[in-house]
């Protein structure tokens, strides 16, 4: 949790990928507990002009400190956000490409692609958006990439080209 005051005004999840296994695949020799994903970010918009870094910034060395065979992170901006990962960038990550994802839509809620095939007995959120795919409105997002790296010898085993941060703006 993020608190300014003792008030809860942010949340940061890290965790494993979405597909856990998948960490060998961008940093060659990782294990599924050398690398977290931070999954998720929110902050309240009372919380002062760079908050999401700060809180980057802390919670990364809480991980150093608390789980030393955590050697990296990764995480995603999506261009739905509008900043094309600038958090990111002031927080040090390095940029690492970006790909094209599917969101669906529906009823002011946006949902992964992943939930249309999910077991819907297993989610809630993979039941209602299959149960509603007829109303659910698709659109393909471009997802950037990021890594940091708490250790930077395994910047060396990265199976990925590093590329100049992506812009929001022209320049």
């Amino acid at each position: 949790g993020v608190y300014m005051k003792n008030n809860l005004v942010g949340v940061l999840q890290f965790g494993y990928a979405m597909n856990p296994a998948s960490g060998g695949s961008v940093v060659k020799g990782t294990a599924n507990d050398q690398y977290l994903e931070l999954n998720r970010m929110w902050l309240d918009d009372i919380a002062p002009r760079n908050s999401e870094s700060m809180a980057i910034a802390y919670s990364i060395r809480y991980i150093r400190s608390k789980f030393p065979k955590v050697k990296w992170i990764q995480s995603f901006a999506d261009e739905r956000c509008g900043g094309f990962g600038i958090v990111y960038q002031g927080a040090n990550f390095e940029y690492y490409g970006e790909h094209d994802a599917l969101f669906w839509t529906l009823d002011g809620e946006i949902y992964y692609n992943s939930l249309m095939t999910r077991n819907p007995s297993l989610s809630k959120s993979a039941s209602f958006l299959q149960a509603n795919k007829e109303r659910a409105i698709s659109e393909s997002l471009r997802q950037f990439r990021y890594i940091y790296w708490i250790d930077h010898r395994w910047k060396k085993n990265v199976l990925l080209e590093q590329k100049p941060y992506p812009k929001h703006y022209k320049e």
